[in-house]
């Protein structure tokens, strides 16, 4: 089974967010991939995990040991580890696409290695924000910029896509994905 890691908020927020979120949950276990996300019970994290496993999907959660009490009893795999920069590499390891959600500060640190990661070729994995209500908006301004003042080394759309809703968000991945996801990272 293909996996995709989702990348969100464990904090309460507004129902525009929690909407989206479920249904890019509905759609991972619709088109027949599993979920791999944070491990945590609350927030967009217990949406998204929910909307996956109510729709038939799997999930497989990294957390960590100082957060474990917050873990999801039922996913259908949960690893604990110690710091970070473990969690963010079985992460990336146990997903063939990544997908970043409306979050704070833990999800931008998420994605931007993720990102830095495929700028130097150690994955070759498709990389979506969504960018729910324009939420990322600002990223993208900045990416761009980059881009255009030659901070970059290759285009940024090598690097990921900003998607405005789940629907475009599944399909990016779908068409981008082998049908041999022996992809590296």
């Amino acid at each position: 089974m293909k996996n995709i890691c989702v990348f969100c908020s464990t904090n309460d927020v507004d129902k525009k967010y929690i909407e989206v979120t479920e249904q890019l949950g509905n759609l991972i276990a619709k088109n027949g991939y599993g979920l791999v996300w944070g491990g945590g019970n609350r927030g967009l994290m217990k949406v998204i995990s929910d909307s996956v496993q109510n729709n038939g999907g799997k999930i497989y959660g990294v957390t960590l040991e100082f957060l474990k009490g917050h873990r999801k009893m039922t996913a259908d795999e949960m690893i604990i580890v110690k710091d970070f920069p473990e969690r963010k590499k079985l992460l990336l390891n146990k997903s063939e696409a990544v997908v970043l959600l409306p979050g704070g500060l833990g999800s931008l640190d998420e994605i931007s290695e993720v990102i830095e990661l495929k700028k130097h070729d150690f994955h070759l994995k498709p990389v979506v924000v969504l960018n729910t209500d324009k939420f990322y908006e600002g990223l993208k301004i900045q990416l761009e910029r980059m881009e255009k003042d030659g901070f970059l080394s290759k285009p940024l759309s090598e690097f990921l896509y900003f998607a405005n809703t789940p629907v475009q968000a599944i399909d990016y991945i779908r068409l981008s994905l082998p049908r041999d996801s022996n992809l590296r990272g």
